[in-house]
């Protein structure tokens, strides 16, 4: 009886507790309901009226006047054409839920340039024209009298460059250092532009080879970006599917404001997806750190850094607050300084199905700004899946790289592909393929390099004293500062091809471990280099008390060189996908047994003392290789693909 009566009590708890669930599901799904019905979405045409009230019969004419009424759960649907404004977004969304979504209408071309066009040019010897325009056209900011300038920025001795910009049919002429350059018969490659701006008006002389520049498509940057608030914490923002070109970008270093042709401006929650950006004078995507008193101001050094962090912190950088955005399947091209670079803004972010290339090809200016991507403060950062192809560098992680995952990338024809720069990670770099003539540079402890092939030079800092943060878990909170000893590093299951050298890694002050890694005909292994001592930025004092501390050798287990079998990888291109062409050998499986790759077998990273786990903090596995693949989990083969096959071999890769 006393069984029956519990039996039946229990049964009434499930059926009270079913009730309530199913009531907050209704709940739930009348929320959203609400929140899709109350949502509005604005149309926006080029035969549009700014006076409509942006309904699909009644478009407005820009984007900015459907910005200016958007509120959080709203989409823009944008129509075919050209739009030459700069938007400004008022306002963002108030979550995942509730975002401010902005779209090319689907199937149609939309393109925003930062540009407008140039009529009324006039030939005045060799292939030289001349404009002269008032400078009431630019209104309040005139790219031509902006010199581009900023921490870390390097111009050659008695040369100034300007943020604006001239183009020919979509493609960019160059500045030229001095008027009397632009007056010589143009290089039909390199042809030049040069300007100079008065009380009044702004003249350009601009060299176009055998054509009327009149009857051509001549543009000129005007507007400083494409897409951009004007202030912080503009949240939970959707940009998809446009054409974005032809900025007046500034200088974008980790200390200041950094502004991109598009950019979230120290906010939470950005989907940039689907897009084509290009021809920023600067910075493609900006993830990056808000503006202050302090931009460009005593701040060149790393403890100038330190005090822009500290800011940083106390300006909302943390988890909740910023970051977390999603940069995918965009093409970013023709930027002068970085595709993507985020300073602490990036954090908590995922980059991924991008293309990005020619990025600091003309060279007109330098700095220690430049890359495919440029992140400071990379915590938890995902970069993944992406093909990253002649640029100065492909990603460049400087301080505060901690839980970030570079996996599954495409990388060549750039100067060097991965660059670690004072970084004590943990760092995970896992299933790329880096086939240009240098793999890594590398100025950083606590990474693990897993399962990549290797095609280029390794290059080794052994040492560098600037004290940098390592933080809490998954956190941006400091944990503390600590100088950069070379070392704490972990190949593990790589292949290295085409002459992929490892040899500047056979001296470290912290252990370095080779394990189940395979070498073909070119290779050079660690244990056969001769490492000698390189700095990154050392005091002599330091340099002195270096003295004193013993490097440590390389210690490699369970290796296979093979150095007569000829992998000579290499990409071809056929019907618009990538291949890579490659010689592997199934008999690697049986000669050398591998051991999958987990958060148990990588430790900790030494420095930070923290485990080598994902970005959510679960436990790491390497399951799967470059095409998604599952792996062996009793013997993983060695380099991004699990090995089916021997013999010469195409794998789509892009």
């Amino acid at each position: 009886m006393e069984t029956n009566v519990i039996s039946l009590y229990l049964k009434r708890i499930i059926c009270k507790n079913k009730m309530v669930l199913m009531k907050f599901k209704l709940l739930i799904l009348l929320v959203f309901t609400t929140l899709v019905v109350s949502a509005k979405e604005y149309h926006v045409s080029v035969n549009g009226s700014d006076a409509n009230d942006g309904s699909a019969s009644k478009p407005f004419k820009t984007i900015s006047a459907a910005a200016n009424v958007a509120m959080p759960g709203d989409v823009i649907t944008v129509h075919a054409g050209v739009y030459r404004e700069q938007i400004t977004p008022p306002r963002g969304g108030n979550s995942e839920l509730e975002r401010i979504i902005y779209q090319a209408a689907k199937g149609e071309k939309v393109e925003i340039k930062g540009s407008e066009i140039i009529k009324g040019w006039q030939k005045i010897g060799n292939d030289t024209w001349m404009v002269k325009i008032p400078n009431s056209f630019f209104g309040k900011f005139n790219p031509y009298s902006d010199l581009i300038r900023g921490d870390w920025y390097y111009s050659p001795k008695g040369c100034h460059y300007h943020t604006g910009a001239v183009y020919l049919n979509g493609d960019w002429l160059m500045e030229a250092i001095k008027q009397d350059d632009v007056m010589k018969a143009a290089d039909e490659k390199k042809p030049l532009w040069f300007a100079t701006v008065d009380s009044t008006s702004t003249t350009i002389w601009a060299q176009f080879k055998n054509v009327d520049p009149n009857k051509e498509t001549v543009e000129i940057n005007v507007r400083q970006t494409v897409f951009y608030p004007d202030k912080p914490f503009i949240n939970y923002i959707t940009v998809r599917g446009f054409t974005m070109q032809q900025a007046a970008t500034n200088w974008a270093p980790p200390t200041a404001a950094q502004m991109g042709l598009v950019g979230t401006h120290w906010s939470k929650g950005w989907i940039i997806e689907n897009n084509i950006i290009q021809y920023s004078k600067c910075v493609g995507i900006a993830l990056g750190k808000y503006g202050d008193k302090w931009d460009n101001n005593n701040t060149e050094s790393a403890l100038g850094y330190v005090g822009t962090i500290n800011r940083a912190l106390a300006f909302g950088w943390n988890k909740g607050t910023v970051g977390g955005h999603i940069v995918r399947n965009n093409t970013i091209a023709y930027c002068e300084q970085g595709g993507v670079v985020g300073s602490m803004g990036c954090s908590f972010s995922i980059v991924e199905g991008n293309t990005i290339h020619d990025i600091h090809v003309r060279r007109l200016f330098s700095g220690a700004e430049m890359a495919g991507i440029k992140f400071h403060g990379a915590v938890d950062v995902q970069i993944r899946n992406n093909h990253i192809y002649h640029n100065v560098l492909g990603i460049w992680l400087d301080w505060m790289a901690q839980g970030v995952q570079i996996k599954n990338n495409l990388m060549d024809d750039n100067e060097q592909d991965v660059f670690l720069e004072v970084d004590h990670g943990p760092m995970l770099i896992s299933n790329n393929i880096l086939l240009s003539k240098n793999s890594l540079y590398m100025n950083s402890s606590g990474a693990a390099f897993v399962h990549n092939i290797f095609g280029g030079k390794i290059n080794v800092i052994s040492y560098d004293n600037r004290l940098t943060p390592y933080l809490k878990p998954h956190s941006t909170f400091v944990a503390g500062l600590h100088d950069n000893p070379g070392g704490d590093i972990h190949f593990i299951n790589n292949l290295f091809v085409n002459g992929g050298d490892a040899g500047e890694y056979k001296k470290a002050i912290l252990p370095v471990i080779f394990d189940g890694n395979v070498y073909v005909k070119g290779a050079v292994r660690a244990v056969s280099g001769d490492k000698k001592r390189s700095f990154g930025e050392i005091s002599p004092e330091a340099k002195e008390k270096l003295k004193n501390v013993p490097d440590k050798d390389a210690v490699e287990t369970n290796f296979l060189a093979e150095e007569n079998f000829d992998a000579s990888a290499k990409l071809v291109t056929e019907n618009e996908k990538m291949y890579l062409e490659i010689a592997l050998d199934k008999n690697w499986l049986i000669k050398q047994k591998r051991k999958l790759v987990t958060s148990q077998l990588l430790g900790k990273a030494i420095i930070p003392d923290l485990p080598f786990e994902n970005t959510d903090g679960s436990q790491l596995r390497i399951e799967k290789d470059y095409s998604g693949q599952k792996r062996n989990v009793l013997n993983p083969s060695p380099g991004p693909f699990e090995i089916v096959k021997s013999g010469r071999q195409q794998i789509r890769v892009w």
